[in-house]
């Protein structure tokens, strides 16, 4: 499967955004999809998941109020809405997908890690200006 990751760009502290990560090469019934993102001179960090056949979501406490995830089954895309932007919210959004065996096997996991996740769409940059 191959994730592309879009809707990026420059918006004002207090606007919205809503990226998607669109899948191709195979239908994502049997994946969770999360998104990470990575700020400028900063690590890669967790932001919010999703799995797929229970619609499941995990967010990370930064985002948790103003966030949220959502797949849609006939696109085969996963969206991240996000809400009251700040300008500590301007980073690269990845998404990523890995394959699990099972909801509780997902949920027990390391899946805000990274290293969790084995496919990667490219990122889209966000920029919140203040």
């Amino acid at each position: 499967v191959q994730l592309q990751a879009s809707g990026g760009g420059l918006v004002q502290a207090g606007d919205s955004f809503r990226l998607s990560c669109a899948a191709s090469g195979r239908t994502l019934g049997s994946f969770a999809v999360g998104w990470f993102r990575q700020a400028p001179g900063k690590g890669r960090e967790f932001v919010a998941a999703v799995h797929w056949s229970t619609g499941a979501t995990f967010y990370a406490e930064f985002v948790k109020d103003r966030s949220t995830i959502s797949r849609d089954n006939a696109e085969n895309t996963v969206y991240l809405q996000m809400n009251n932007l700040k300008p500590e919210d301007t980073a690269v959004y990845y998404c990523a997908a890995k394959t699990v065996p099972s909801y509780d096997s997902w949920r027990t996991s390391n899946y805000r890690r990274t290293s969790f996740c084995d496919i990667w769409g490219q990122g889209t940059q966000v920029t919140v200006s203040s």
